[in-house]
């Protein structure tokens, strides 16, 4: 017996309904959720209907409308009624949009024409038998589908809009034409099958080559080369005292221009620092860690009305623990300051209705720009260009964006194309598909994804900007933990021309995403969010992997290069409860500290108050200028490196502290 070809979803899309009770459409227990498609099984076309489970798979995405998701084509609509174009389905009808299917019960996967009790409304006929499709609209559309063999199925709802795709599909496999007795309905009839297969055959056969080569390269790195970044971080700041040491300017421009459009490394001379000596921090302390946050406990912590109570304690039990998966939809919302804490379940729906129309006017945006428009806008075809490049080997080895023609990666590209639109001075810089991946695979929405994103983006910005001065900074900070945490390594380190800490860069800027397997960058991104224990905690996530790898690296003398390959080899082999249990370990030693260095306590937050009034000395050398301020939550503070530590930049009269050593 012959093979039969896998079936080929022609339509599909999710948040259909059928009405159980038609005199009750307030009531959500007389509404039946589910999906509908349109399937190709060996040359038969089939209609098909299935309800809806609460479990997500992944694996299976489909193509829909405006629900939650993002824009693939313009496409040519037919003309419409005033009624169908005020209708709440056509509001972005132009736009359509990719979402993501829920598991169908498997009852009934037969081929019935008519509704099953078991099977909650589940059915499916084959478009032969079709007669006629009825067309009514109020408030949105629905469709009613009345066989040959005068059947009439139970009419199907697009609440969320669907239903002129649904037909344009159906097109694809009939001919549809208005009655002349009834302009709501449309009668059936059958195409040449040549005609019909021409078409696919054009559709198919000119993007083919190119998705497969994506398939065949798996995404790796956006960033380029570990080495080449950090080598290139290596030759800006180091002295110039050996010309022939130094890789050429062009050379060296041409790797940081592929890499990181814009990147400039300004060496300064900061004249005016003080000694700060070594520090006892003394024994660093055992920490344990708990259970992740399930959904009963995360309900627990919710009112009647959906406020969340006791937030401190919650955000404790998540640093603790992080989040069971099924709570992280919800719990990132607030975590990432979307939903704020004591919102309602009201609220948070109107909230995301004005955030679903704020997005979509975003998107339209750039989707209606013109090919000539496009032509005369240099900035929006970089962006676009890159974004292209990026989302197409974006965790392609994960399950959620492996495969062709995934609509994730479409989403992937929508959701950054509109944050150019949100923040067009910034646009899009290599990494941060890098950044969104993770969030869009938790909230399998594009609108919640977007605004996640616009969150996380609003704490990374920074790291992105031209200058990259948020880059600097970071790494300056990190050699001063260091530093303080054991300066025999640091020594170690700065002998071997690698005290700037260039082989973290990547750490830093995308928040260990390429160091972690998928699900711990999840756990580690949590954690991080909940702004425990103190400021900069992913800093001192880099302090316990280094204090981790310090005695290999010392023991067998790696130099420059080997440290850099070292450090690169450790992607995908940290485990991340390890990791922070130590971070954690070592927070508590400095903050256990008494007398710590002010520049610490800056960077980690533990100075609340800065004694502006007086000129104080510590046994560790810190001195203090009586015209230091705190440090405002400002980017107009910027830290810059001597080549031998530590030197803030501050505004007039500061005084600058370093590490000599």
């Amino acid at each position: 017996m012959a093979a039969t070809t896998p079936p080929k979803v022609i339509f599909e899309h999710e948040g259909v309904f059928i009405h159980s009770n038609t005199e009750e459409l307030e009531d959500q227990d007389s509404l039946i959720s589910g999906y509908l498609r349109i399937v190709d099984k060996d040359g038969e076309t089939v209609v098909e209907y299935k309800p809806l489970e609460d479990t997500v798979d992944p694996s299976n995405m489909l193509c829909a409308c405006k629900d939650s998701s993002s824009v693939v084509e313009w496409t040519q609509r037919p003309h419409r009624t005033v009624d169908q174009q005020l209708s709440y389905e056509t509001e972005w009808d132009m736009v359509n949009a990719v979402s993501f299917k829920r598991k169908a019960h498997t009852n009934g996967e037969g081929g019935s024409n008519h509704l099953n009790e078991r099977n909650k409304g589940a059915f499916s006929f084959n478009v032969a038998d079709l007669r006629s499709v009825t067309v009514k609209c109020e408030g949105w559309s629905y469709l009613i589908f009345c066989l040959k063999d005068d059947t009439t199925l139970p009419a199907i709802h697009f609440h969320q809009g669907g239903s002129q795709a649904f037909l344009d599909g159906l097109r694809k496999s009939v001919q549809l034409t208005e009655s002349p007795d009834d302009e709501n309905i449309l009668l059936v009839g059958a195409y040449s099958k040549a005609f019909s297969q021409s078409f696919e055959n054009l559709l198919d056969d000119t993007n083919y080559g190119l998705v497969q080569k994506f398939k065949k390269d798996p995404y790796t790195t956006t960033l380029g080369g570990f080495s080449k970044v950090t080598n290139y971080f290596f030759d800006a700041f180091r002295p110039s005292e050996s010309e022939c040491q130094q890789r050429p300017v062009e050379e060296m421009a041409d790797i940081l221009g592929e890499l990181i459009p814009g990147l400039e490394i300004n060496q300064q001379e900061e004249p005016g620092f003080e000694v700060i000596t070594r520090v006892d921090l003394g024994t660093r302390p055992e920490v344990q860690r708990r259970e992740p946050v399930m959904m009963e406990d995360w309900a627990k912590h919710q009112d009647s009305e959906g406020r969340v109570s006791n937030v401190p304690h919650l955000k404790h039990l998540i640093f603790k623990g992080g989040l069971c998966h099924a709570v992280r939809k919800d719990a990132w919302k607030f975590l990432l300051d979307y939903y704020p804490w004591d919102s309602t379940h009201e609220e948070r729906k109107n909230l995301q209705k004005r955030k679903t129309d704020e997005y979509f006017r975003m998107k339209l945006q750039w989707k209606s720009v013109s090919e000539e428009q496009e032509k005369r806008n240099s900035r929006l075809r970089d962006y676009k260009s890159l974004i292209e490049k990026d989302v197409n080997r974006t965790d392609r080895t994960n399950k959620f964006y492996e495969g062709l023609d995934n609509p994730g990666l479409i989403l992937l590209h929508d959701i950054l194309m509109t944050y150019c639109m949100y923040d067009f001075d910034l646009g899009y810089v290599q990494g941060m598909s890098d950044l969104l991946s993770p969030i869009l695979y938790v909230m399998e929405n594009e609108v919640d994804a977007f605004w996640c994103f616009v969150s996380f983006m609003d704490q990374m910005h920074e790291n992105f900007e031209e200058q990259m001065q948020g880059m600097k900074t970071q790494l300056i900070q990190l050699s001063t933990l260091l530093r303080l945490l054991d300066l025999a390594f640091w020594n170690y380190l700065e002998a071997q021309d690698s005290g700037y800490l260039y082989f973290c860069f990547r750490w830093l800027l995308i928040r260990f995403k390429r160091e972690l397997h998928f699900q711990d960058v999840l756990r580690l991104w949590e954690v991080m969010w909940t702004g425990l224990p103190c400021h900069n905690f992913h800093l001192l996530v880099c302090c316990a992997i280094l204090d981790s790898e310090k005695q290999k690296i010392m023991d067998r003398h790696y130099g420059f290069n080997e440290i850099l390959k070292h450090i690169n080899e450790l992607s995908m082999k940290l485990d991340i409860e390890e990791i922070l249990i130590k971070s954690e370990a070592i927070y508590m030693q400095i903050k256990n500290c008494k007398d710590l260095p002010n520049s610490v306590s800056d960077i980690l937050g533990l100075n609340a108050v800065t004694n502006d009034s007086t000129l104080e000395t510590s046994e560790y050398g810190v001195l203090e200028s009586p015209q230091s301020s705190p440090r405002p939550a400002h980017r107009q503070d910027q830290a810059y490196s001597n080549g031998h530590g530590l030197l803030q930049e501050a505004s007039h009269n500061r005084c600058k502290v370093a590490f000599i050593s």
